[in-house]
């Protein structure tokens, strides 16, 4: 970045200081000619009541000389490049106009900037196969959810969802169940082990459930997998930032893509199985004779749900 400053590209850069507190300050050190924004931990100033204020900066995006845009679960850390299993998309054409005005949008509404407000420029085409949802909390904006709980009830045939977090509220929870029970076949892959205990221990609390219900529970082994996808009947795609638990899908700052297309969503089920050859699947007798220790764990974690 400070070699494309250097050489007079312009550079903006977002970072969210809260979920940035791990790397040390030097790696956030920019120079002056690269335009950077914070995203403080504290943002709601006097409004400590004001839901629209709180919210993380929970989208990873870059998009290049307006031509070319990616988006989905990378960040930028040794992790990601080199451990993680994860997945981002690379956009070209129209589409990128959305994830490039979803950063200058970002960029222009906080109203402690520094640097000049970045010029917001109209699109007139339109690609009616790709889509741009955004979760925007202080516009109290959060269509992901919606775009989700949509596509689940469309479904005939197939839900294949990968993701690093999984805790959906009773209506994602209820959705699927319902698709497994009008003979769906729903799968949902997760890491066995993710980077946060807690936030395992509370998906737990909905795998019996899943299960009675139909719901076919992969475990990723032996890595993280960071992903957010998902893909249905063939014909449906999202590839995104947003995790299913309420941090993502009605809190954070997210952006989502989602794609009505045979070819991608092809790739993202041969993406699926591979993913599904390094995973085990649980089965419901094995859920239920799991120790007294970890269904104690369950009970007490449980009234954390409406927070992650």
């Amino acid at each position: 970045m400070i070699r494309a400053a250097d050489r007079g590209v312009d550079v903006y850069v977002v970072y969210d200081a809260f979920a940035n507190l791990v790397v040390r300050p030097s790696f956030l050190r920019f120079p002056s000619n690269v335009h950077v924004l914070r995203y403080p931990i504290y943002s709601a100033g006097w409004k400590v009541f004001s839901f629209r204020s709180y919210g993380r900066d929970h989208r990873k995006i870059l998009v290049v000389d307006k031509a070319v845009g990616y988006v989905g679960g990378f960040n930028i850390g040794a992790l990601y490049a080199t451990e993680w299993r994860d997945t981002h998309i690379k956009i070209v054409g129209p589409s990128v106009w959305d994830l490039d005005n979803a950063f200058v949008d970002f960029w222009n509404l906080r109203d402690d900037i520094t640097a000049r407000p970045l010029e917001q420029l109209g699109e007139a085409s339109w690609e009616p196969q790709v889509r741009a949802h955004r979760n925007v909390p202080r516009q109290l904006m959060f269509p992901i959810r919606g775009m989700y709980l949509e596509a689940i009830d469309r479904a005939k045939d197939r839900i294949f969802i990968t993701a690093a977090y999984f805790i959906p509220d009773r209506d994602i929870l209820q959705g699927l169940l319902d698709a497994a029970a009008r003979g769906v076949d729903v799968r949902i892959l997760m890491p066995e082990v993710s980077n946060h205990a807690a936030t395992d221990v509370l998906s737990r609390g909905f795998y019996g459930s899943l299960l009675r219900g139909g719901v076919r529970i992969l475990l990723y082994q032996d890595w993280m997998v960071h992903a957010k996808t998902a893909t249905i009947d063939g014909r449906w795609t999202t590839i995104g930032t947003a995790n299913i638990d309420r941090l993502s899908l009605t809190g954070n700052y997210e952006i989502n893509m989602e794609f009505l297309d045979a070819g991608l969503a092809a790739e993202m089920e041969t993406i699926f199985e591979n993913d599904s050859s390094i995973a085990r699947e649980l089965s419901l007798e094995e859920w239920e004779s799991r120790p007294w220790v970890a269904r104690a764990c369950e009970l007490i974690v449980r009234p954390l749900r409406p927070l992650l």
